[in-house]
């Protein structure tokens, strides 16, 4: 037997530990490499946990609701499954509570006749409920983690409809977040027999999305492409049974039906454990509903106590009337009430129409109070200070121009500004490397970084109205000028094809904003956390300068460019910071005019 210990993982540098949410595997439960086994909160982020290894689930350590460390083990999988023995509810193993005759049948082995098909029976995890195997299996598809702070995301468009078959991979719908557009691939091959998310629909990470079903599970439940949509079915249902009241609201993109079963995470961002879904559907509360009841459990959890209150005084009259058809037109998709016929969207988009009231109020979604968190917590945690500096940039705006064109036909890439800007800011860290570091005041330490990762803010759609997104380039004080150009353009290109994959997003030790590529002379960036600087580039625009020459001061038009820096003055004091912003300067200022492209 080969047993496999997992382990609380590693969720980012300063997460020190989880809650366990939700198992979604049991003991006894086959698993496949990568698939989901149970979904962890932090105080940074809810997502899943694949598993490590692909065998059968013959322990788990960590109970739903308890708090683990990282690196504490809470589950075990035995990888060989013809040897797993998964424990059972009194503690002891399947084989030992069967008779003696019964152990030494299965174990003996059998030659010809032992098929693929007699080991699946022989096999623990061929429960009543097992669907593996020759029958198939219904997979879930769940909403993916697209970065460290990306909650949720909003379906734009499915790729493939009910009853298409899909291979591994292949594009099954588009996905929007406050930082980036982006394909999601499916992550199995099958049929699509159903789908729990529609367009517009916005959904949290780690929240089922859709049910890919493989083998006769496909065969049994796939629905021509003409029949009618899981919703539409569910509605029509819910229509015979109860005609009195209203069931759908519709957007435009087809119906939704109310009513239904709650999701395990709402818009309000809080995990609604499996029983008191099962009384919300029980008792006809709608998600809209749920999501107004005060909960006493953790993190604002609703416990069972809590829903059977509500139900108390929603009986006595005590509770204020569900909300209407247009105030809910969609689960997890916040519409408040307009009068102009104009449809309004979720404080995380940033496109946000002008009210057609005095006061419209826009209910925040959990990435928008996610930022909130982390941008407060950063001013909270680093004391912040920004520094000035103007540069003269006319050598490097004349080289550019120069030999733009020559770069682009020897490299293939399209040389901007940014990398230029990155060439020098590399330099002064090296030698100013308490730049690039980050600080741990609970050991009173200070790390200091020797890759230079930099994270280089792209802004997504005109204006910015599209988001903006912060992809890496990692150690990028081992490349030249070419290799950074490349970086920043393939970086951009993933942006703008919705490529970017959570790897991309992470790992920053210093962060460069070009606020100037939209007009702005000059800013004060907020510091990403747990780096020590940021560092921000204003629009380059010709200005009357006054020079000296040999022959005296004399008005010239030159380049001139504003730059910042804000800083953590807990471990970089001010000398130390406008040295580094001096020497940044420096180097753009001097800019060898006759370099070789």
């Amino acid at each position: 037997m080969a047993r496999v210990e997992v382990e609380m993982p590693q969720m980012g540098e300063s997460v020190m530990e989880g809650t366990v949410i939700e198992w979604a595997k049991n003991v006894g439960d086959e698993i496949e490499e990568d698939e989901t086994l149970l979904e962890i909160a932090t105080d940074k982020v809810d997502t899943e946990i694949p598993s490590p290894q692909s065998g059968i689930i013959v322990e788990i350590l960590a109970e739903e609701g308890d708090t683990i460390e990282v690196g504490q083990v809470i589950a075990i999988i035995e990888t060989d499954k013809e040897a797993a023995e998964p424990v059972s509810e009194n503690g002891q193993t399947e084989t030992e509570d069967q008779p003696e005759e019964e152990t030494e049948a299965v174990s003996e082995p059998e030659e010809e006749t032992d098929t693929e098909e007699d080991r699946q029976e022989a096999a623990p995890a061929a429960t009543a409920d097992d669907e593996s195997g020759k029958e198939g299996e219904r997979l879930e598809v769940t909403m993916p983690q697209m970065g460290e702070s990306v909650m949720e995301g909003t379906v734009i468009e499915w790729s493939k409809n009910v009853g298409d078959t899909v291979e591994v991979d292949e594009p099954l719908l588009e996905i929007a977040t406050d930082k980036v557009d982006t394909e999601i691939p499916s992550p199995h091959a099958g049929t699509l027999v159903e789908i729990l998310a529609e367009e517009g629909d916005t959904v949290e990470v780690g929240q089922p999305i859709a049910i890919i079903a493989t083998g006769e599970a496909a065969a049994g439940q796939q629905q021509p492409a003409e029949s009618p949509s899981p919703a539409a079915e569910e509605a029509a249902t819910a229509e015979e049974s109860s005609p009195a009241e209203p069931v759908t609201s519709t957007n435009g993109k087809g119906s939704v039906t109310e009513g239904t079963e709650p999701q395990r995470i709402g818009s309000d961002g809080r995990f609604y454990s499996p029983l008191v879904r099962s009384i919300a559907k029980e008792e006809g509360i709608t998600q809209e509903e749920l999501e107004q009841i005060e909960g006493s459990g953790q993190g604002g959890r609703v416990s069972k106590e809590d829903i059977m209150n509500y139900l108390e005084d929603r009986k006595a009259g005590k509770t204020a009337a569900p909300a209407t058809d247009e105030e809910t037109a969609k689960p997890g998709l916040t519409k408040p009430k307009t009068t102009g016929g104009q449809q309004a969207i979720t404080a995380g988009e940033l496109n946000v129409q002008r009210p057609s009231q005095n006061v419209e109020v826009l209910k925040m979604d959990r990435m928008r109070k996610t930022i909130a968190e982390h941008m407060v917590r950063s001013k909270q945690t680093s004391a912040h200070v920004t520094t000035f500096a103007e540069a003269d940039v006319t050598n490097l705006v004349r080289w550019r121009e120069a030999n733009k064109q020559e770069f682009e036909k020897r490299t293939g890439v399209k040389l901007t500004f940014t990398p230029l800007f990155l060439e020098a800011i590399i330099q002064a860290i090296r030698e100013f490397p308490l730049i690039n570091s980050s600080v741990d005041l609970e050991n009173e330490e200070i790390k200091l970084k020797r890759d230079i990762n930099f994270g280089i803010a792209v802004a997504l759609g005109q204006g910015g109205k599209g988001g903006l997104i912060v992809p890496v380039i990692k150690q990028a004080q081992d490349k030249n000028l070419v290799g950074l150009a490349k970086e920043v353009n393939e970086l951009a290109r993933k942006a703008r094809t919705k490529n970017l994959n959570p790897d991309d997003l992470v790992g920053g030790t210093i962060t460069l904003t070009n606020y100037g590529s939209v007009g702005n002379l000059m800013g004060t960036p907020i510091i990403n956390q747990p780096q020590v600087a940021i560092v921000g580039t204003g629009v380059i625009e010709k200005r009357p300068v006054v020079m000296e020459t040999d022959g005296g001061d004399v008005i010239a038009i030159r380049h001139m460019m504003y730059l910042s820096m804000s800083y953590d003055h807990r471990i970089i004091d001010g000398a130390h910071g406008g040295a580094f912003l001096s020497r940044v300067t420096e180097l753009l200022e001097n800019f060898d005019i006759d370099r070789a492209v």
